[in-house]
Order: C-alpha cells, then sequence, then structure tokens
C-alpha cells in the first residue's frame, strides 16, 4: 500500500509544488567503502538522503536522513560536492554531501517502510543496480571526472 501510495504522489507533486530542494550523502567508512540505500518505493541502489522539509536547513535535513535510512552520524563537517538539477523532474535540485568520517551507533532494521536494503560497498564493486546519477557522483568523487549539472 505504502509503495502505491509513494508512486502516486511523485507522480502528483510537480504539479502542486513549487521548486523541490533534496540532499544526499555520499558517507565513507574508514575502509573508504561507500553507502548506499535501496528503497522500498524504487528500484535501484541510492545515496541515502531526501527531501528538505520547510523550516529545516539543508545540514538538518541531512543529519536527519542519514540517521533515519542509515543510522549515520557524521564526525565532520561534510563538503559539498555539488547542486544538480533533476532533469526527470525539472523543479528538483540536489545537493549532494561527502564525508569520509562517521559512524553507525544505532544501525536501523531492515527491511523497514522505506528502506529494503542497505550497505558499505567496495567503489570498484557497486551493486548492479546502482543508478546511473548515483554512478555519476561517485565518478566525480573518486575519480576526479568532470562534473555535470544534472542529476
Amino acid at each position: 500500500m505504502y509503495s502505491a501510495l509513494a508512486r502516486l504522489g511523485s507522480f502528483v507533486a510537480p504539479w502542486l509544488r513549487g521548486m523541490t530542494l533534496g540532499v544526499r550523502g555520499a558517507c565513507f567508512d574508514a575502509e573508504g567503502r561507500i553507502f548506499l540505500v535501496r528503497h522500498s518505493y524504487m528500484p535501484g541502489w541510492y545515496l541515502p538522503g531526501g527531501g528538505v522539509e520547510r523550516g529545516e536547513t539543508v545540514k538538518e535535513a541531512l543529519v536527519r536522513e542519514l540517521r533515519e535510512e542509515g543510522g549515520i552520524e557524521l564526525d565532520e563537517a561534510p563538503a559539498l560536492l555539488g547542486v544538480y538539477l533533476n532533469l526527470k523532474r525539472p523543479r528538483d535540485h540536489v545537493l549532494v554531501f561527502v564525508s569520509h568520517r562517521i559512524r553507525r551507533p544505532n544501525p536501523p532494521l531492515y527491511p523497514n517502510r522505506e528502506i529494503a536494503e542497505a550497505g558499505f560497498f567496495d567503489i570498484e564493486a557497486l551493486p548492479d543496480a546502482t543508478t546511473p546519477a548515483t554512478r555519476r557522483r561517485l565518478a566525480e568523487i573518486a575519480a576526479g571526472a568532470p562534473s555535470t549539472p544534472h542529476w
């Protein structure tokens, strides 16, 4: 039921809202592995993140989303990688932050209502279903690939 409502909401939201702003966190553990999540309501593996709520700063949204989706706590101020326009939803902008100093004191149980699976992956051995946008961001971080303004 939740998945059907989430999909319906994603089709209706662009017509009812103005610009949306989202955050994603590229969080690396001590071994240099990236943390990715697979949502229950859409296919693929993603950097954890979500929307910035009314009255919430970008940093507050990032901290909240990382805690909710991965039980991740930041031990350093994250660095802004870039701001990207989502061409599939042209009113949607995504800010991506990078952190190499994290901890997971209270990882959530999976699967749950939002996250089907989560884990740390070697950047050279990502799950097959890792989304193209996630792969582009990781190439920008790891290999210094040219940045693009589009998600």
